[in-house]
């Protein structure tokens, strides 16, 4: 039996996508999963508060630590979320999602570094990679709205929106 590439391809795309997606919904409405409901950010609370502040350890804690709970930083963080997710699980603005998830998660590698169960990997790194090779397979995705997004005027003059 020969495997389909492109499919395992598609595949992990939408599986980084609900990834990040569940982030973002449970960080929102507080599921009680990572976040509890008291904690949900419709509730007031920031989505970046708990772990920045308590959560970041390791050589760059203290620079993390002075960004827990700065609106600017929970804006960013979910919109970074939300859009990685939906455009990684739609097929669209692959190219940008692909690059601010990358660095995305490596701040949040960052925050963590060095990794506690290993002296330098962790699931961040992993989902970095993946992304990269997201990236690199971007025009041979066959499952989303990318050939259909691709025809639209704006994506053919900005081909970074790819």
């Amino acid at each position: 039996m020969k495997l389909n590439e492109n499919l395992i391809w598609n595949i992990l795309r939408i599986l980084l996508s609900l990834i990040l997606l569940w982030a973002f919904v449970d960080k929102v409405f507080g599921l009680g999963f990572a976040t509890l409901p008291q904690n949900a950010w419709l509730h007031g609370v920031s989505p970046t508060a708990g772990f920045l502040k308590f959560g970041s350890k390791g050589i760059f804690a203290s620079v993390f630590h002075t960004l827990s709970g700065n609106l600017i930083i929970d804006i960013l963080f979910m919109m970074g979320l939300l859009f990685v997710g939906l455009s990684l699980l739609l097929g669209i603005s692959i190219r940008i999602a692909c690059i601010s998830g990358s660095l995305l998660l490596l701040l949040i590698y960052l925050s963590l570094f060095p990794p506690a169960n290993n002296p330098l990997l962790d699931e961040h790194i992993v989902y970095i990679v993946l992304l990269i090779g997201i990236l690199v397979r971007s025009s041979k995705q066959s499952f989303g709205f990318s050939k259909k997004w691709s025809q639209l005027s704006l994506v053919k003059k900005y081909s970074l929106l790819k």
